[in-house]
């Protein structure tokens, strides 16, 4: 994969303005892959009440690409999530990754964790599921995607989504939750956690989880996989046990390089054993 270190980009301005303001200042080990040979940006998506912005990257040439929603972090849609995009590409998907939190607010523009959380708060898990599917929808129409080959893959706020967009899309081949979280107290906007739909999912998702996470107990995964053993959709659950919480953002001091490097390649093999 065509990539270029964060330490080439250090006098860079441009490239650390790509970044939510919450998740300064960006790591070392930031990485930048190329979007030669790619088609890059950010497009807008229709959905029911008016367009989601996304951005998408996919193979400047042929079709019939798989597909590949990628769903964002607590920070939105930024430097990050855009190069996870552009990877996928390079492994010859259609990847979009759709502001899930645009109605609410910016959060790309706010400055600390605590100024986002409200935001997040208010987006229902149906807004966000409509989204997606609509994103799914856009990717054939307007991006060469192939509908048979559809596939999920999110971070954090992110991962939870995972989990509940593979019980929502029964046309989801295969998902990969990264940490998200899976049991929580639920209210209007959010009635649902993963637990609570492990045992009737049908859709295979591996979840890829730190053991030193102090905001996903290590019981909670446990209990997750429990659940998941009544369940006829074969998903999995992988416990790197030196790394805490977001340990494949390689742009923050939680990055493992070995585990995610590990858990970008169970992926890739997830989703091909699952048709993705």
């Amino acid at each position: 994969m065509p990539e270029i270190t964060r330490r080439q980009f250090m006098t860079t301005a441009a490239f650390a303005s790509g970044f939510a303001l919450a998740v300064q200042p960006i790591a070392l080990s930031a990485i930048m892959t190329s979007a030669d040979g790619l088609v890059a940006g950010t497009v807008k998506i229709p959905a029911k009440d008016g367009d989601v912005t996304a951005y998408r990257a996919m193979p400047a040439k042929g079709g019939n690409f798989p597909i590949v929603l990628v769903i964002h972090e607590i920070f939105g849609v930024h430097a990050h999530i855009e190069d996870v995009c552009r990877r996928f590409a390079r492994l010859g998907y259609v990847a979009i990754a759709p502001d899930l939190f645009a109605r609410q607010g910016d959060v790309a523009k706010l400055s600390s964790i605590d100024e986002i959380r409200p935001i997040v708060a208010k987006v229902p898990d149906a807004q966000v599921l409509s989204d997606l599917d609509a994103t799914a929808a856009w990717a054939v129409k307007a991006s060469k995607g192939n509908a048979t080959k559809l596939a999920t893959t999110g971070f954090c706020w992110g991962g939870r989504i995972v989990w509940l967009y593979a019980a929502h899309n029964p046309q989801v081949k295969a998902g990969v939750a990264w940490y998200g979280r899976l049991v929580g107290e639920t209210n209007a906007l959010m009635p649902t956690y993963p637990v609570d739909i492990a045992s009737s999912l049908k859709v295979p998702v591996l979840g890829l989880y730190g053991g030193k996470d102090t905001g996903i107990p290590i019981d909670t995964v446990e209990q997750m996989r429990d659940r998941l053993k009544s369940s006829s959709s074969k998903s999995e659950i992988i416990v790197y046990p030196n790394s805490g919480h977001a340990f494949f953002a390689d742009y923050r001091p939680s990055y493992r390089e070995a585990d995610a490097k590990d858990g970008w390649q169970r992926l890739q093999a997830w989703f091909k054993q699952h048709g993705a």
